[in-house]
């Protein structure tokens, strides 16, 4: 049985756009890039400890999580943005589905997913 002229032509759309969304075909917009190493920096200059699977870390030694965790999803997402970031990546441990807690000094822990969309209103505030 011979394929049409019609039906080849749906073949060959279907392939193309196959083709065209395997691959990372968007990237990460520069603001946002710039606004999601604006969060895992905030964490990483910050007194703050971060919870993750019941153990306390630095800020330093989250932030470094976190950037593997943000270049993994950018892998698979290269969509991303700062609140996809948050929620997929700074919100809860991929491997138990514990929600991360940050605590800052002289404050009682919170979760991560809030002190993180704090950080990112501040920063498109900011000037």
């Amino acid at each position: 049985m011979r394929a049409s002229a019609a039906d080849s032509a749906v073949l060959a759309c279907l392939l193309a756009w196959c083709l065209g969304t395997a691959g990372p075909a968007r990237a990460v917009s520069p603001q946002s890039e710039r606004e999601i190493q604006g969060l895992i920096a905030a964490l990483a200059d910050s007194p703050c400890r971060f919870e993750r699977n019941g153990n306390w870390y630095d800020g330093k030694r989250a932030a470094a999580h976190l950037q593997r965790k943000y270049t993994y999803l950018r892998e698979h997402d290269p969509a991303t943005t700062p609140e996809t970031f948050i929620a997929h990546a700074a919100s809860r441990s991929s491997v138990s589905g514990r929600a991360y807690q940050v605590a800052c000094p002289g404050q009682p822990p919170s979760d991560a997913a809030t002190w993180f969309s704090a950080r990112l209103q501040a920063q498109r505030a900011a000037p």
